[in-house]
Parts: C-alpha cells; structure tokens; sequence
C-alpha cells in the first residue's frame, strides 16, 4: 500500500514526548520525505498496531511497544524491518519476525558512550564518598559528623570490576582506564585476545568481587544472568567497596544488596530498579550510602537525539535499497535484551 506519489508506507509506534525527544525537525523530515507517515500515539495499542500494519514496509518501535509477534505479523503483509530506537530488542521481536526474513535493527550503539559516562561519574562519587557527604548536608547532619565516612580512595590505581564487556562495558574500560584504574573483567564471552586488546585481566566473577573497589554491572539480561550478583556474591566484596549498576536490576538481588547496604558495609550507585517508578518509601530512599538516579543513564539530549536519527537511517536505507548497519540476528537477539 502506498500513498497516491507512490512512496512506501512506514509505521512509527512512539508516543509524542519521545518523539520530541528523539526526532529532531531534519531527522522527522528526512523520514517524512522518505514515506508515507503512519503515527501512532497511544503505542501501547496493539490492536491500533495491527490496524496500521497491512501495507507498510517499516516499523518503527520504542519502549514499552507491543511485542512484534506471529499474530501482528500476520497483519503485516509487506513488512521488512523492524527499527528500535532502544538497544534492548528481545522484549519487543519474537524470533518468528526472523523465520519470516523480516530485519531488525537497534540503536544501541549510540547509547554505549553516554550510560559508560554516567557509570563512571556514579565510580568516582563512590570512590571520593560524595554521595554520603551529600547525603549528611542536605539531612542537616553538624559539619562534625558529616565529615566521617569510610576511606576515599583516587580512581588511578584503583581496581575496577566490570561484569560484561558489553558495549557499553567496553566504553566503561575505555574511561577508567584512562584514568589509571586496574580492571578486571568478568564475562563468557571474551576472549584472551580481546581481553589484551582491552587492557584487563580476564577472571572469573568470584576473583572480581573479591579484588574490586568498585564493581560495576554491565552484563545483558539473560536467563543466565538473572540475579547473578545475589547474597553470596555481594558477601565477596571488600567493606568498603561499591556496587554501579546502570544496566539492568534483572542482574542483582535487589533484597539482597538492600540488606548489604543497610549494614553500611558496602555504598552503591544504581540507575535501576525491580519497581519503577521507586516508590516513595522505598528502603533505598532513606540510606545516606546509596546514590540513586531514576533510569536516566541514557537520558541525554544528545543520546536521544542518536537513537532517533539511528532508527530514521535505517528506515531511509531500507526504502533505498542499501545494506542496513546495526542488525540484529536471531543468534544475538538473547544477548540484546
């Protein structure tokens, strides 16, 4: 189905305060000028999903959209890609997308640098104790108190722990060790050789914890990965050490590092909850060792911006018949969840 100048139809499924954030006026006009516009507001909607999707050649996805799945797909006669504006996929395509050769593409790429910089903002207050001091100030605790806190330690020379050299994994190495941290890096995946690449000792995630200051999250979400730092792997860490995690809460015993930080023993930095919104009464809320922010690791402008412009691009390829850039294969979708 095309519209009367002839040009191919696309599907954009992202509610309109993404769509401001993530389409700037050149990149909604290079997209308008390459289609056929179908919008939908209420994205959550399946049913409106499986109205608008017979005729189209794309379809462009964000968060929280209805899985793309055997029975919208069989509304979806001339489908040829699914374009995500996120990184994470699997929520969002079931594999028969793959079995009916209808590509997928994410934008994760340009999401690596941005959340690898909020990791190593949450490593160096973790590190320097700021969120406790600023935790002690803003409670009206005397000048005398709120001086006292455990050690503060420099990020050169100090030991990091990464748990998945993810892109944004890699991203994350790239920053502290540039500032001098030793890393260690836990993850199945890696090879001897890329680990020397890299610059880290590849060990196993019991040695990490162990021997890490800080220990920062950035494995993908798994049925492997599920709850793989839990009460036993937080008891390995150094007092005095600190849990970053901007990936997913999927990877830790949200209950278990609760109890570990009650004690004081351990400080956090955490981008991600099992609850979101965080309720207001959260345990979390009340602890002068946690520093908490509410998923906006990702949450730039300029981030925003990219994923957008990436989705766009894919689309405008495809209705060119050019090769696509960032596919996702049915062998790596477990791995982009």
């Amino acid at each position: 189905m095309s519209d009367p100048a002839g040009r191919p139809r696309v599907v954009v499924s992202v509610p309109p305060h993404l769509r401001a954030e993530f389409f700037t006026a050149e990149v909604w006009q290079q997209l308008d000028a390459a289609a056929e516009l179908t919008v939908l507001d209420e994205h959550r909607d399946r049913t409106a999903l499986a109205a608008a999707l017979p005729g189209a050649r794309a379809l462009v996805t964000s968060w929280r959209s209805p899985r793309v799945d055997a029975r919208l797909l069989d509304s979806a006669d001339r489908l040829e890609l699914v374009a995500h504006t996120g990184s994470a996929v699997a929520p969002y395509v079931d594999e028969e997308v793959f079995r009916r050769g209808i590509q997928v593409t994410q934008a994760g790429d340009e999401m690596a640098r941005p959340v690898a910089e909020v990791a190593l903002a949450f490593t160096l207050s973790l590190l320097h104790r700021i969120h406790r001091f600023d935790h002690a100030l803003h409670d009206g605790t005397p000048w005398a108190e709120a001086v006292q806190a455990p050690p503060s330690h420099e990020i050169h020379g100090s030991d990091i722990g990464v748990i998945g050299a993810s892109r944004t994994g890699r991203a994350y190495i790239a920053m502290v060790r540039a500032m001098g941290a030793r890393v260690r890096v836990t993850d199945p995946f890696l090879s001897e050789a890329d680990a020397v690449a890299l610059g880290v000792e590849s060990v196993p995630l019991e040695v990490l914890l162990t021997r890490s200051r800080i220990v920062a999250v950035h494995a993908p979400v798994t049925e492997r990965t599920h709850r793989m730092i839990g009460a036993a792997q937080l008891a390995l860490m150094p007092d005095g050490a600190g849990l970053v995690n901007t990936a997913r809460a999927w990877l830790v015993d949200e209950k278990a590092l609760l109890a570990e930080l009650a004690s004081g023993r351990l400080d956090a930095a955490i981008d991600v909850f099992d609850e979101e919104p965080l309720p207001v009464d959260h345990a979390f809320r009340a602890l002068p060792n946690v520093l908490l922010t509410p998923h906006r690791a990702a949450g730039s402008v300029e981030v925003r911006q990219r994923l957008g412009a990436s989705a766009v691009g894919e689309v405008v390829r495809l209705l060119a018949g050019q090769p696509l850039l960032h596919t996702v294969t049915a062998d790596a979708l477990e791995r982009l969840r």
